[in-house]
């Protein structure tokens, strides 16, 4: 099977307006003093297992209330992913047609991954109508079930080079330690008629094969509700190797080179591109365990809930809504990561946000868990960047709002 991995914003990247994908939830955003309020949000979380187990299915949580129904949409059955030759990670897309009839909200969802032993995570895009023909032409070229898909759902992208960041695709994600998702009351995300369901399943396959048939069950809704959204704020990754370590991957050139190898030259797009959006350099990034970007808020919104999605080697991930302002909120506050519980943390009560203000991702990777962690022993020691790899890493918060 052939590796082609493309992004789903790649000319977002190459003109300097980056989008990562990844894996990852939420909305465009938006002088804002006094605007918020003093709604309490989600409380610290110390979440973390040095273990980093294998996760558990919990049991269906989803039901239909009046006027809603379910929907289950999955990848084939018993299908069983391939690694590429030289790679240990499966990116695949299946296009799936949830037989609408009508325009739907879609009020909640509820994953179900059929092999936790190699399901990485999952997420779920909404193609609309025009995007159909783009979606089923991807899946149409590639001889196995589904289509190769580095990234994202390689969609075209809606309104813009920025779009993907502030109104993204996704409609949600499953990874370790998820749960049935139910939105707000009033709120949906849309799902028109004739539009496909995407379903981008991650396998790493480094120490297990096997079989999957993940499923999703989407609850539906043909009420008018207000529409939510999801807004991804990422951040470069710049881990060097831990003191003591040495290899040809500590170099970055070699690192980076790595990557590319694996996935492709968007991938190297993709760590030169969040340089940009961050306000880094991508010629002389700056190495340290601890990276942030900051982003402008450009639509009002509120926010209801907030997640983060590192790997393996995540320690602290952090969202805050004007930091270092009189009106400072902190939105995620998770000081012990756990790789097996990224579930999306409600807040206590909706953030508004408003043009002007800046939301901000704070991430913390520590090296030395390469050496602690089974799942990473025996790795090389590297130099770590922004990857889609189970021993690559990531920073990204994803924020559900309307």
């Amino acid at each position: 099977m052939s590796h082609a991995p493309a992004l789903t914003y790649r000319e977002t990247v190459r003109s300097s307006a980056v989008l990562v994908a990844g894996v990852m939830l939420v909305a465009g955003c938006a002088s804002h003093h006094g605007a918020h309020g003093d709604s309490p949000v989600a409380a610290p979380s110390d979440q973390h297992s040095a273990a980093h187990n294998a996760p558990t299915t919990a049991a269906a949580a989803l039901e239909a209330g009046a006027g809603e129904r379910i929907v289950t949409v999955g990848v084939p059955t018993d299908f069983a992913p391939q690694a590429p030759a030289g790679a240990t990670d499966e990116y695949r897309c299946f296009v799936v047609d949830p037989g609408l009839t009508e325009d739907v909200m879609i009020t909640g969802t509820e994953f179900q991954p059929g092999n936790p032993a190699i399901v990485h995570h999952s997420i779920l895009f909404a193609a609309t109508p025009e995007q159909v023909p783009a979606a089923e032409q991807l899946d149409a070229a590639d001889p196995e079930p589904g289509y190769e898909c580095f990234g994202g759902a390689m969609l075209p992208a809606r309104g813009g080079v920025l779009a993907g960041l502030d109104e993204s695709d996704w409609i949600t994600a499953w990874a370790p330690g998820g749960d049935a998702n139910e939105l707000p009351d009033g709120y949906g995300m849309a799902l028109p008629k004739g539009g496909r369901i995407v379903i981008q399943m991650h396998y790493n396959l480094r120490s297990e094969q096997g079989i999957d048939n993940t499923a999703v069950r989407l609850r539906v809704s043909d009420r008018t509700l207000k529409p939510l959204r999801t807004m991804l704020l990422p951040a470069p990754v710049e881990l060097p190797c831990a003191p003591g370590e040495s290899g040809r991957l500590c170099d970055r050139t070699d690192a980076v080179d790595d990557v590319v190898s694996r996935f492709g030259a968007d991938s190297g797009a993709t760590i030169a591109g969040l340089q940009l959006l961050c306000g880094g350099d991508p010629d002389a990034p700056r190495a340290s365990e601890v990276q942030t970007c900051d982003r402008p808020v450009t639509k009002d919104a509120k926010v209801f809930a907030v997640a983060g999605h590192m790997h393996l080697l995540g320690r602290e991930i952090s969202v805050t809504l004007n930091p270092g302002e009189a009106d400072e909120k902190v939105l995620l506050d998770i000081r012990n990561w756990d790789f097996d519980q990224q579930g999306a943390i409600p807040l206590t009560s909706p953030v508004r946000v408003v043009p002007g203000d800046t939301l901000r991702v704070k991430c913390r990777h520590d090296p030395t868990l390469r050496q602690q962690l089974p799942a990473l022993q025996g790795t090389p020691a590297r130099y770590v960047v922004w990857g889609e790899g189970t021993t690559d890493e990531m920073c990204l918060a994803i924020l559900l709002n309307g």
